[in-house]
Formats: C-alpha cells, sequence, structure tokens
C-alpha cells in the first residue's frame, strides 16, 4: 500500500503560503490536528495548515489521527530556501542533525525516516519542469528539523533577494508536489560525500534508477561513524547499501565495513534495462 501524501502548509513560510493558494480550499476530510481540519486534494494527498515554523514542529506527524499513521503518510513541507550565495533554485532534501547541532530545528544525532522514491521523484520532476523557467533543481544534504518519526522531506524555492518566489516557480512546485509517486523500478541507496548540495547524487538520480534518502555531505563524514551511517541507513527502507561522491570519501577508513557499497552504474540508465 502506497503511504498517503501530507502537503504542510507554515502559516510563516512565504512559500508554502504562496503554494496552498494554488491548492485552494479542498474539502475536509472530518478529521482534525489541534483544530486544523485535514483537507483532501485527493484520495491519497492532504492539506494541513500549521502555525509557527515548520522546522521546529517537532512531532507533527504524533498528532495525526490514528488512522491516518497507521495507514501510512509521508510528510511534505513546501518551504523557502536560504542560502549565502543567494541561488535562485528548487531544492529538495530530507530532514534530520547528522551532527551535534540543533540551532534549526529537531534534534542533535537524530535522523527523520525518509521517502527515498518519491523525495527523488520531486527532484526529477523539478528538475523537468524548472528548465523552462531557468531554475535548477538539485538535492541538499541531510540537515535541520523538524525531529518526526514518519518519512518527510523538504520541497523549497530559492529566491535570492527578491521579496517573494516568482510567480512560476511556485506554480510549478504546486504542481509537482499534487503529482508524486513511488517507482518501484528505482534502486535505493544513502549517499555519502561531496558538498551541502550533493550534485553528484542529483545527476545519479537524473540519469539513473538511483532513489536517494538520506544524504551525508562531508561535513559530516568529518564527524562520522559507523553509527551515524548505520542509522541513515536505518532511517532509508528499502537502501541496499551507500553511494559515495568520490573515491576519497569511500577510502575514508571511518566508513569501513558499516554498509555495502554500491557503484554508480549499478542501476541502469532511466529508460533503459540494463546498465
Amino acid at each position: 500500500m502506497t503511504a498517503r501524501t501530507l502537503l504542510v502548509v507554515s502559516a510563516e513560510d512565504p512559500v508554502a503560503v504562496r503554494a496552498a493558494e494554488h491548492w485552494g480550499t479542498p474539502p475536509s476530510t472530518g478529521m482534525f490536528v489541534e483544530g486544523a481540519p485535514l483537507r483532501a486534494l485527493g484520495p491519497d494527498l492532504w492539506t494541513l495548515r500549521r502555525p509557527g515554523r515548520h522546522i521546529f514542529d517537532d512531532g507533527l506527524d504524533g498528532r495525526l489521527p490514528d488512522s491516518v499513521r497507521a495507514e501510512g503518510v509521508v510528510l511534505i513541507f513546501p518551504s523557502i530556501h536560504r542560502s549565502e550565495s543567494g541561488t535562485e533554485c528548487f531544492t529538495v532534501h530530507p530532514l534530520g542533525n547528522p551532527g551535534a547541532s540543533a540551532e534549526v530545528g529537531g534534534a542533535p544525532h537524530r535522523l527523520v525516516p525518509t521517502a527515498p522514491r518519491r523525495m527523488t521523484d520531486a527532484l526529477r520532476r523539478l528538475s523537468e519542469a524548472g528548465g523552462p523557467i531557468g531554475l535548477e533543481a538539485t538535492f541538499e544534504a541531510t540537515h535541520h528539523g523538524p525531529l518526526l518519526e514518519s518519512p518527510a522531506f523538504f520541497a523549497e524555492i530559492g529566491f535570492g533577494e527578491a521579496e517573494a518566489p516568482s510567480a512560476p516557480s511556485v506554480a510549478v512546485l504546486a504542481r509537482v508536489l499534487t503529482e508524486l509517486g513511488d517507482d518501484p523500478t528505482d534502486r535505493i541507496a544513502v549517499g555519502v560525500g561531496g558538498g551541502h548540495y550533493a550534485p553528484h547524487f542529483g545527476d545519479l538520480a537524473r540519469r539513473r534508477r538511483w532513489a536517494f534518502g538520506h544524504l551525508l555531505s562531508r561535513h559530516a563524514i568529518e564527524a562520522g561513524s559507523h553509527e551515524l551511517l548505520r542509522g541513515a541507513i536505518s532511517a532509508t527502507p528499502g537502501a541496499e547499501g551507500v553511494l559515495f561522491a568520490r573515491a576519497s570519501d569511500a577510502a575514508d577508513p571511518r566508513w569501513s565495513g558499516a554498509a555495502a557499497r554500491l557503484r554508480d552504474n549499478d542501476a541502469p540508465r532511466r529508460g533503459a534495462l540494463t546498465p
């Protein structure tokens, strides 16, 4: 059974609020979370409005009705993307804090379960739809909260110094988030190494049948351990092992023997039956 998608709209997030305008006011399911109705965009696609900042909404999934959690749910947070460079782009990333800091939500050394195939589908669709409007899409490494027990990820728009995200970028994000699915032909892996924006893994996801859950940057490797990598594998359902951004990352003795090493070419090219 495919888990339902719940689009979480933070009242304080300019991207989430504008994306929700595209979804209008869908009918209530008759179920509520702290007084706010769960609304149905489709049979397995719901929305929920939340006060406050989403990165600090720890335990939100635990507030959902028992029946929703029992059936399975993936929480997706449309959000603003902030960066020092002010790059205009789409980003997609898993949640959690590989290190000791939890300044932007979640808890130290805690990783949130991922939805690898759905998150990778988001990256691919945003890449395809972003081209005509001049926006690239990229993975980001695992970072920030909220702390949850259900699979979750963020899908973001970075709009630099502009006062608001562009109308075309919001329209693309709003549409893409209502179309996501899980492709059973994708093999699943954890990505280790590279920088925060994980270009190697984004390129692999676009070219080959790799779906990624947690992505641990080289910065995480510096503080890494077998326990961290095993935690990332455990929080990536269906993960077969680890793909490394480069050979030097794979050679780091801190990862030796912690998980099966996979190779880029182990998965077929998209649209092909063999590597």
